[in-house]
């Protein structure tokens, strides 16, 4: 209890003299300050850095794939719902964000010493620029498209029949994720010569009418399936 009695009178005595309630309240008021204005500096450049605008300011984007952008129906549709840049490279997800803030920064390596800054230079570094992005959506299952397309949101009987069979038995499983298919949906393919373009019926369908049952009927078996396979 004596203890107790002294550590109080200590600390009293330390925020109780002029030059200690001064220099500690100064302290943390200082270090709240300063904490409050880091944080809001950091997220508005993080935000910034996060726009469609920010994302074509430098041509070798604008210039090549905004432009392909712009013709598909992820810039223009019927619904009015657009996904800029972001939207498709780069999670919503605050540490995955940041994660992928820190990969992206060797870009700036890139634009500073002109990697792609001519057409044909772009051209020649297409494919290899793609697959970087295919591997890195493989890696993270979709994460971005998912972000907008919920597999479980799916309307399966509003596909078409090929489409909810190759949804059931791929997607749905975790056999597949988005990318393995949809592959140039947002830009132009590279040469694809001698690379799987993904989007092509599954070997153990080709030559195969597909099944009779409804895609909800497909759905449940393909559950079933998938709940048998990990008992």
């Amino acid at each position: 209890m004596e203890r107790i009695r002294r550590l109080i009178l200590w600390a009293w005595r330390l925020v109780s003299t002029p030059a200690g309630t001064l220099s500690l309240g100064f302290l943390t008021l200082g270090g709240f300050i300063g904490g409050v204005m880091f944080w809001g500096a950091f997220n508005t450049a993080l935000e910034i850095t996060n726009t469609e605008k920010f994302c074509t300011s430098c041509h070798e984007m604008k210039a090549n794939v905004y432009e392909e952008l712009t013709r598909t129906i992820h810039f223009s549709n019927r619904s009015g719902v657009r996904a800029s840049c972001p939207d498709c490279h780069v999670p919503h997800q605050w540490t995955d964000k940041i994660a992928r803030k820190m990969q992206a920064s060797k870009e700036v390596w890139g634009k500073i010493f002109g990697t792609i800054n001519t057409r044909p230079k772009f051209l020649e570094k297409r494919l290899e620029l793609a697959q970087h992005e295919w591997a890195r959506l493989k890696a993270n299952d979709s994460l971005e498209c998912r972000n907008c397309h919920s597999s479980v949101a799916m309307d399966l009987q509003k596909q078409t029949e090929r489409a909810a069979t190759i949804h059931t038995r791929y997607l749905l499983s975790g056999k597949a994720t988005c990318i393995d298919c949809h592959k140039g949906i947002a830009h132009e393919l590279p040469n694809m010569q001698g690379i799987d373009p993904g989007w092509k019926m599954p070997k153990e369908l080709e030559g195969t009418s597909t099944s009779g049952m409804t895609p909800i009927d497909d759905l449940r078996r393909a559950m079933m399936e998938l709940h048998a396979s990990n008992l």
